[in-house]
């Protein structure tokens, strides 16, 4: 019974292990390259998959998936003997499992040194400025380059990328100065460019509004003009339409006389030297008003004639007031200007309101 149960298990584990080495299982995006006796036999793609046991074996497993490998730093030097470090990204695709088991023995490493050689090549025909200016074409370069040589090993060479460029301490300082040095540069060609700009637009603003100002000036003299020319017209029209008297005309006079007399600014030029015939004629021409053709009293308006007659000669006395006292200030201003005693303008003959407001003539006649 010992030697049949041993037996029986022997069978059985040869039964197990021939299945195991007859069935494969491939997941999805792998192939497998399978060798009988040594040769390449055929290619397992993913799912289930039978072998012959002991005759078939699996040669390598190959990922179909994108893949991505960070090459080390690496040492090149530019055209102007400048040594730099540069990191390489490079991103591939196996498209062809067979060709990238038997043209190649380690695609990794090949892809890598190839990409060293094509990297030193480019940028040893480039400066540091340009290589750091110029990673896009130095990019396209070696994923040409790339893509050419590893065709033949089914590897598809997707992307190639630049991670850094090093260049020497050094130079990393000299390269930062320079920098700074052209920030400040731009820094102070803005600031000037906008100081410019101010006082441009400050001074169109004080053109503008010096513009607005005298044509606001203008239509204000122009308005002001033409109001002042319509109030004259309109007076003057009154006037000749009203078609006043000589009487109404010399008694206005009158009583315009004193306000002027007051104003401050007009006590030196108002004093004529003959102040006294003035007034005199005056009373006269008011006088004389009378005797006007068409203008003689009627008895209706006796009444409001002796109160223009009282009022005239209110107005004259007042005017024979202010006359008087802008004389005296006259005088005494001269004394001062002087320094002596009063003297200059002849003191003028009192005048008394009868004066003003009875003519002489018609006084010789009554005497």
């Amino acid at each position: 019974m010992t030697a049949i149960t041993v037996l029986v298990i022997a069978v059985a584990l040869i039964a197990v292990v021939t299945l195991a080495k007859a069935v494969r299982i491939v997941p999805q995006q792998r192939q497998d390259v399978v060798e009988r006796l040594g040769k390449y036999k055929r290619t397992l793609n993913p799912g289930l998959n039978l072998l012959v046991p002991f005759i078939d074996a699996v040669r390598t497993k190959v990922d179909m998936r994108e893949q991505v490998v960070s090459f080390p730093p690496q040492p090149v030097i530019t055209s102007d003997n400048l040594v730099v470090s540069i990191d390489t990204v490079l991103y591939y695709k196996v498209i062809d499992s067979v060709r990238a088991t038997y043209e190649i023995s380690n695609f990794i490493q090949a892809i890598e040194q190839l990409t060293v050689t094509t990297l030193r090549n480019v940028i040893g025909s480039l400066d540091l400025e340009r290589a750091l200016t110029s990673r896009e074409e130095i990019n396209r370069h070696l994923s040409g380059v790339l893509d050419e040589t590893t065709g033949r090993w089914g590897i598809k060479v997707t992307r190639v990328e630049i991670k850094a460029i090093e260049p020497p301490p050094s130079i990393r300082d000299s390269m930062e100065k320079q920098m700074r040095a052209e920030r400040d540069r731009r820094a102070a060609i803005l600031n000037a460019e906008g100081h410019k700009q101010a006082q441009i637009l400050t001074a169109e603003g004080e053109k503008q509004a010096a513009v607005l100002r005298a044509d606001g000036d203008r239509q204000a003299r122009i308005l002001q003009a033409e109001g002042q020319a319509k109030a004259i017209r309109t007076v003057f029209d009154a006037i000749h339409q009203a078609n006043p008297s000589q009487k109404v005309l010399a008694y206005q006079y009158l009583q315009a006389l004193p306000q002027i007399a007051n104003g401050t600014a007009n006590k030196v030029w108002i004093v004529p030297a003959e102040l006294t015939k003035a007034l005199e004629g005056m009373g006269g021409a008011l006088g004389g008003l009378s005797r006007m053709v068409g203008d003689e009293p009627v008895p209706e308006a006796a009444e409001h004639a002796s109160a223009v007659e009282r009022e005239a000669a209110e107005a004259a006395q007042a005017a024979a007031a202010a006359a008087q006292e802008i004389h005296d200030e006259v005088r005494v201003a001269e004394a001062q200007a002087t320094g002596g005693s009063p003297q200059g303008l002849p003191a003028p003959e009192p005048v008394s309101p009868a004066n003003l407001v009875n003519d002489p003539a018609d006084q010789r006649e009554r005497g």
